[in-house]
């Protein structure tokens, strides 16, 4: 009683030191997000992206749902040894169990590990069996949870995960950054005592301490910046037989193909370019994550694997099982992508066969296809291989998204998340991958039916179709590709489409007569349930510039850093620079005017003026003889730099003018045309000069041959011409 009267107090003095602690806000910005508070400072020395909301929302929803399944799967442990092993009465136990008072008399320990020597055998194996069960009854109770934020920069992850989640016992954040370190801490401490009694912060590289601390963790949570992979090898010794690891990739450009050599040697697997490719950048995570937990004897179960934003997230459980391990070739599988159509087929790694009552592995059969594609002729790229698998656990994303539901207050990206959880609890779960209708009726230079449309054909042909999270425009099915391009040929036969080329992959197809008559009349499962349940799939960005951001910044250490940086932009040729940038941008949105479809609109001229801040003056100039024609001056720009120098060719540069200096071999007349088009010229007057308007209102007045002495580069004249022209 003393004692939790004295840790009582020790926690009261704590909470009270918390309160009286002073922070300068000076330099900071709150940031507050669900029940957590950090402080940003205005260098933006730590990692803060505010997009990552929707991430963290996500990971806490999946959190609290593991937090009950972890519960739920304990008790019926309980039960299943229970049932197994039958409760000794509490009478006998309190019989067999010698008294308190005689265990030293006895020559026992405290925990009753020694027996005493005069008892029968028999007498001994009762005692000890009842000894070794009430030992473990202190083991088998349920701890709560250990979390591991790998990479917590601010800790924000880690605070929120403290202060929302119940059930969690302690958070452990890391990071081998010694200024986020300090940050987190300090934003430990800003939070109260909460965060200071589950929450604690190291500076360690999260690599050797995950393996240093194997199977310790029930959750494992990895959000680096860029790819995960060099930390799947310990993060996945590193959670506990069962526990999950929260995993987030946001090198898209290499998990989708971009690079596809440097996917295959950071993760093992070689990405195809199509509208799948979301979808594919999650299903070789997968991958990666199970190769990784083979090594150690441990195979993944995923419970939920998104794509958001900009970022792949995949959440899964990590179990311990030599035997289960061998199923891996099973849910890994080959993709074969046509070149000329959508067409794509998967080819399994391994398989299995079941002979007297023994299950054997062997080698997945193949090639899956021909060498040629069977609907249109073209060659097919290999990618992989990928999680062939399932990437949801239904029940699981149930779960979740009843969780969400109820704790609508909780989450700040509630709408999101509810809609990308509504999304993936309608998808098909054992179908990989998904077609594009857009892209199948591109393929054929048709126009599409409507998703209602194109599923009930699908559905009216026997088999199942669904939508994606990945894609509003996607459709997954487990339809052969024979049969969706039946469907299709069957459509253009009552939309009729213009003639291709003999080669092109839609002629081939279309050459083809179907075999499957499609039937468009509405099926009841073909709308979209979000229709009937009024829950959006794929919402919009809530702000602008709604992605990722850039690293944290460094500490700014010189004094005059901020009018050193006011001179460079207010520099004139760096504001002419951007200004003509502006012009040009602006230039060309106004040229790309959308076509009406069926009739043909001339583009629309538009008129750029001259910079802002700077005036151009151009005096008079010699007179000269000046033949027009087709052909040009070849030594023109070296001529001119002997007249003007490099410094009076870098200014010339400068101007609007500047960029006709640059342009090869071409007709003069035309670029005179367009340069007076595109300017605000005006012809009407007696002088015959040209008179250029000044965004200030200042006019600039040079005549014919002046103009053509400026764009000298399209005319044949004598460079000496040109030493009379000054510009300011």
């Amino acid at each position: 009683m003393e004692h939790s009267m004295s840790s009582e107090e020790e926690i009261g003095d704590e909470e009270k030191q918390l309160k009286n602690t002073s922070f300068d806000l000076k330099d900071y910005t709150i940031i507050k997000e669900g029940e957590a508070e950090i402080l940003m400072h205005a260098t933006n020395q730590v990692f803060y992206n505010k997009t990552q909301v929707n991430n963290r929302d996500m990971s806490i929803a999946v959190l609290r749902t593991f937090i009950s399944q972890r519960k739920l799967e304990h008790k019926a442990m309980l039960a299943r040894q229970a049932k197994a092993c039958p409760k000794v009465p509490d009478e006998s136990v309190s019989e067999m169990e010698p008294p308190a008072d005689s265990s030293q008399h006895n020559g026992m320990s405290s925990d009753g590990c020694k027996l005493l020597e005069e008892m029968s055998q028999d007498e001994q194996c009762s005692i000890s069996d009842v000894q070794t069960r009430n030992l473990r009854r202190k083991d088998l109770e349920l701890k709560p949870a250990r979390v591991l934020e790998a990479l917590s920069a601010s800790g924000l992850r880690a605070l929120r995960y403290a202060r929302e989640v119940e059930g969690i016992g302690q958070v452990v954040a890391l990071d081998n950054d010694k200024v986020s370190v300090e940050s987190c801490r300090r934003n430990i401490r800003f939070n109260g005592s909460v965060a200071c009694s589950k929450l604690e912060s190291h500076l360690a590289d999260a690599r050797v301490y995950m393996l240093t601390h194997p199977k310790e963790f029930d959750v494992v949570d990895l959000d680096p910046y860029g790819s995960p992979s060099v930390f799947l090898d310990s993060a996945v010794q590193s959670v506990v037989d069962g526990g999950i690891l929260m995993c987030t990739a946001t090198d898209l450009a290499v998990l989708c193909g971009g690079n596809g050599e440097v996917c295959y040697s950071k993760y093992g697997s070689y990405p195809l370019r199509g509208k799948y490719c979301h979808e594919m950048a999650l299903r070789i995570l997968l991958a990666c994550i199970e190769s990784h937990a083979n090594r150690y004897k441990r195979y993944i179960v995923p419970v939920l694997s998104v794509h958001m934003d900009f970022y792949v997230r995949v959440f899964v459980r990590i179990y311990s099982s030599a035997s289960a391990m061998r199923n891996t070739p099973l849910k890994l599988s080959y993709v074969y992508q046509c070149n000329g159509c959508d067409s794509f087929h998967l080819q399994p790694v391994g398989r299995t066969i079941s002979k007297s009552n023994t299950l054997r592995y062997h080698p997945g059969f193949g090639p899956a296809i021909s060498q040629d594609c069977s609907d249109c002729g073209k060659k097919f790229n290999m990618g992989g291989p990928i999680w062939s698998a399932p990437i949801h656990d239904q029940e699981w994303v149930a779960a979740i998204l009843a969780d969400v539901k109820s704790m609508k207050e909780q989450y700040p990206a509630y709408d999101r998340i509810c809609a990308m959880l509504t999304a993936v609890s309608e998808e098909l779960p054992d179908i990989p991958l998904f077609l594009s209708l857009h892209n199948i009726s591109a393929t054929l230079k048709c126009t599409s039916p409507s998703a209602v449309m194109f599923r009930s054909a699908v559905i009216n042909a026997g088999y199942r179709t669904s939508g994606t999270h990945v894609n509003p425009l996607g459709l997954k099915t487990d339809a052969p590709m024979h049969t969706i391009w039946d469907i299709m040929r069957c459509w253009v036969k009552n939309h009729p489409v213009k003639a291709q080329p003999s080669h092109h992959p839609g002629t081939v197809i279309l050459s083809k007569e179907p075999v499957l008559q499609a039937n468009f009349a509405r099926a009841v499962e073909s709308p979209n349930k979000g229709k009937d349940k009024k829950v959006a799939r794929f919402l919009p960005n809530p702000e602008r510039h709604w992605g990722p951001k850039l690293r944290a910044g460094r500490q700014i250490t010189d004094p005059n850093w901020a009018e050193n940086k006011s001179k460079s932009l207010h520099d004139p040729l760096t504001m002419a620079k951007q200004s003509s940038k502006k012009s040009k941008a602006k230039m060309e949105a106004h040229a790309k005017t959308p076509k009406k479809r069926g009739r043909k609109v001339a583009p629309a001229i538009s008129k750029s003026a001259l910079p802002t801040n700077i005036n151009y003056v151009v005096k008079q100039i010699p007179k000269h003889s000046l033949k027009f024609g087709s052909t040009y001056h070849t030594n023109f720009i070296r001529d001119l730099v002997l007249s003007i120098g490099d410094e009076g060719i870098q200014l010339f540069k400068d101007i609007i003018f500047g960029p006709y200096v640059n342009i090869p071999k071409c007709n003069y007349q035309g670029q005179i045309t367009k340069s007076l088009l595109l300017l605000e010229v005006e012809q009407d007057n007696p002088a015959g000069e040209l008179h250029i308007r000044h965004a200030k209102g200042n006019i600039l007045n040079f005549s014919i041959k002046e103009f053509a002495i400026i764009i000298g580069l399209k005319c044949i004249g004598n460079s000496k011409d040109f030493l009379g022209l000054i510009i300011m």
